[in-house]
Parts: C-alpha cells; sequence; structure tokens
C-alpha cells in the first residue's frame, strides 16, 4: 500500500512532467511549405485543440509573407482568434483592434473583408461577456 504523503509525491511529480512537456510542444515547420499548406496545418492543430502548434505554424505564415498583406492580415486574425479560445481575452481584444487598423487607410477596399468583420464579432463577444461580469474589465 502507498502511503498518502508517497501518493501526493507521485502525482505532483507527474502533474511536473505533464506541465513540462505541454510546454515545449514545438513543431518542426518545413521551408518549403506553402502558405496554403501553413494555413491547412494550423487548421488541423487548431482543430485538435492543439492552440501552440497552430499559433507556430501562423506565425510562420506571418513570418515567411510579410510583403503579402493578404497572408499578413490572415496570419494576425488566426492568431488573434486563438487567443481568444483560449480565453486570453485582454490579448486578443488588443490583437483585433491593431488588426482593424489596417482598415483605416485608404486602400481598405483591397483588404480581405471576412476578416474585419470577423474581428468586430469577437471584440463585440468580449465586449458582452465583459459586460455580464463573465471577464473582469480592464482599462483600454
Amino acid at each position: 500500500m502507498i502511503k498518502p504523503v508517497n501518493k501526493l509525491r507521485i502525482l505532483f511529480a507527474s502533474a511536473i512532467v505533464v506541465i513540462f512537456f505541454s510546454c515545449i510542444s514545438t513543431v518542426h515547420i518545413s521551408d518549403d511549405l506553402s502558405p496554403a499548406e501553413l494555413i491547412q496545418r494550423a487548421q488541423e492543430a487548431t482543430d485538435k485543440n492543439r492552440y501552440n502548434n497552430a499559433l507556430q505554424y501562423y506565425q510562420a505564415l506571418y513570418d515567411r509573407n510579410r510583403n503579402n498583406i493578404d497572408l499578413i492580415i490572415t496570419a494576425e486574425y488566426e492568431i488573434a482568434f486563438i487567443h481568444y479560445k483560449q480565453k486570453k481575452y485582454h490579448q486578443a481584444r488588443s490583437e483585433l483592434s491593431s488588426l482593424l487598423r489596417y482598415y483605416n487607410s485608404p486602400d481598405q477596399e483591397l483588404l480581405p473583408q471576412q476578416f474585419k468583420r470577423l474581428a468586430e464579432i469577437v471584440i463585440e463577444r468580449i465586449d458582452e461577456a465583459e459586460s455580464y461580469g463573465r471577464i473582469p474589465r480592464r482599462n483600454r
């Protein structure tokens, strides 16, 4: 029979191992992946709730396509939406607000419009959750 103190130690050690391995989930992202493949792999990771992996794919999309505003906006929106899904509401709001600044330019009609509307919807959801007290308000 295992003593209660030893059970607690085993439980604590197991928790440390789980936390350690969950924090180091790094994905090797091949340099030859196309933007479409990066997005597909990020979406697959998101579908499996592997948000850290998905964030890495979207960050690669962003980093590799700095001259393509459509892909930059896609990556920024998806990263912010993952933060929203992770309940990092204040971070998501900040990122979405930053994204919406792209649409305050003379060239806004050339930008992918779906991300503007989606960003507005998510910000509205965060506002509603704050107004009902489901998440604490912060200074904006």
